[in-house]
């Protein structure tokens, strides 16, 4: 668990890391060089999870061996999708993390939402739900790991 108490934003038990895979994780399917291993140190303090219509046909491979959760959502249904699986984990709980306009719901529904502005871009109904955005995905799991960071850019 990441306990965050932010001045006027509120105080934050994270238990959960809901992921967006394509544009956030991976580029064109290939994950992000970094991420695994960041995703591994966050791993002792919240549990993964990666949620994702797989355009690419690759997250299954990607993530083959680790103990994070892969969801993969049927296409036409993400955004609706991926809102109601946070909602299952206890949004307050969450923390997710996303580019798209299909993320835009879950980031919304977050205890924190965090957008990246990556190589495929950033969805500007995305960017409107969140709460934080950052420039890239290695950046966004290292803020995680360093919570203070996130005080220092939400408080008031």
């Amino acid at each position: 668990m990441i306990e965050i108490n932010i001045p006027d934003f509120g105080h934050l038990r994270l238990a959960h890391l809901v992921l967006d895979y394509n544009g956030t994780l991976a580029f064109d399917g290939k994950l992000i060089s970094g991420v695994v291993d960041l995703l591994g140190l966050l791993a002792k303090h919240l549990q993964i999870h990666i949620i994702t219509a797989d355009t690419f046909g690759s997250v299954q491979q990607a993530f083959a061996g680790s103990d994070f959760t892969v969801h993969i959502l049927l296409p036409g249904s993400e955004e609706e999708g991926k809102a109601d699986y946070v909602r299952r984990l206890g949004n307050m709980s969450s923390v997710c993390i996303g580019n798209g306009r299909n993320d835009r719901l879950m980031l919304g529904e977050a205890g924190l939402g965090i957008v990246v502005l990556q190589r495929e871009g950033l969805a500007m109904q995305a960017l409107l739900a969140a709460d934080i955005i950052i420039a890239n995905i290695v950046d966004a799991l290292e803020l995680l790991l360093h919570p203070r960071r996130i005080t220092a850019t939400l408080r008031c």
